[in-house]
């Protein structure tokens, strides 16, 4: 994955919050992630920490990846 995105390809959406368990965005986030200015993308993934805290989960580790 880039330095420019928080996926860790482990995407399951909350029903509860909308957001990611693996990175944390909305899927409006996710959908439009590649037509956003990088500057943009920074600020959302500024945010993702505090945004899984508050919404009380905990993010998904992405499984290892087999030789």
């Amino acid at each position: 994955m880039s330095k420019d995105t928080p996926c860790v390809a482990v995407c399951m959406i909350d029903p509860k919050t909308k957001l990611c368990f693996g990175c944390g965005r909305t899927l409006p986030e996710i959908a439009r992630w590649h037509a956003m200015e990088r500057a943009e993308r920074l600020a959302v993934m500024a945010q993702l920490a505090a945004r899984m805290a508050e919404a009380g989960l905990q993010p998904i580790a992405a499984s290892p990846r087999r030789a």
